[in-house]
């Protein structure tokens, strides 16, 4: 993942164009590359949609496949960003609800969950005790994740692509196959109902909140949702996003919008279930050796 898709210039799109117009005459290198340019991204989308990190490799191999099996239809009448992110974006909102997601019904239950679970000191174990910071940056980062899924799927979505993704409206819009100014109406929405709970709630943006990360982690704990021998978020091998990625990142002098959104970009860009003993390349591996790209492209080796 060495460059942003969503505020790319044109060039890199150019290049996807070629590569994608290459695999569908059957070259397997350019497949290859293609997915390797876009499958972190997709992948980091699918956790922020569903915070479950199984569900999202699960629905990103799914999106990559409806990619690759349809990429013979891709003209260049548009952005291949446009054309593949919208069957993306189609993909994550259509895509059946896991436990997880399932078991977010709204702002009000969640700000409610998280007053029942009592603050405490964090107090952990001399094997644990090294990873302090790391299993609080966990908390904070499932916390926030949950925030997210108290909005609707089209305003997850949105607020994604807009605020932690930093896409315009313009490429947004085209995404989601609406108009600039509809998708700025569902971002502002999206926006409110998000950041309100924020303000309200969260010591990170509002000191004078009592809720704060390093007191709850040990309730997180307690209820399973944080698990020190399995971090899901947070580890020492990954880098913020803005490092990684090179947004845009501001001072978080006041509570503007863009500054809620900054929270969300400090977040590490994910790597595809890291560590599971099948390698980062375990989308790739499955998606190649699928069927339906055998059947379809006859893929060649080069």
């Amino acid at each position: 993942m060495i460059y942003n898709p969503f505020t790319a210039e044109i060039h890199h799109d150019q290049k996807d164009a070629e590569l994608a117009s290459s695999a569908a005459a059957g070259n397997k290198d350019a497949l290859e590359m293609l997915i390797r340019r876009h499958q972190g991204w997709i992948y980091n989308i699918a956790v922020r949609m569903v915070l479950n990190p199984q569900n999202a490799q699960d629905i990103t191999q799914e999106a990559l496949l409806k990619i690759v099996t349809r990429i013979a239809q891709f003209e260049g009448r548009s952005s291949f960003r446009t054309w593949a992110y919208r069957i993306v974006t189609n993909c994550f909102l259509d895509s059946k609800r896991g436990p997880i997601e399932s078991g977010f019904s709204g702002f009000a239950a969640y700000g409610h969950d998280l007053d029942a679970i009592t603050d405490h000191e964090l107090e952990l174990t001399k094997e644990h005790e090294p990873e302090r910071a790391l299993i609080v940056e966990e908390a904070k980062m499932g916390c926030m994740l949950g925030m997210l899924l108290c909005l609707s799927r089209e305003q997850r979505m949105v607020y994604i692509l807009a605020d932690i993704f930093e896409a315009s409206a313009p490429v947004a819009a085209d995404i989601l196959a609406i108009t600039a100014g509809n998708f700025r109406q569902k971002l502002s929405r999206a926006r409110r109902d998000l950041h309100s709970f924020m303000h309200n709630k969260c010591g990170l943006v509002d000191p004078a909140n009592p809720c704060r990360c390093e007191r709850k982690a040990t309730g997180f704990m307690k209820e399973g949702w944080l698990e020190p021998n399995k971090l899901k978020f947070s580890g020492s091998h990954l880098k913020n996003m803005q490092d990684k990625a090179q947004l845009e990142v501001h001072p978080l002098d006041e509570f503007a919008d863009n500054a809620y959104g900054q929270l969300y970009r400090q977040h590490p860009l994910q790597e595809p279930l890291q560590g599971t003993g099948e390698g980062v390349d375990r989308i790739l591996i499955r998606l190649l050796d699928s069927p339906e790209c055998h059947r379809i492209f006859g893929l060649s080796s080069s």
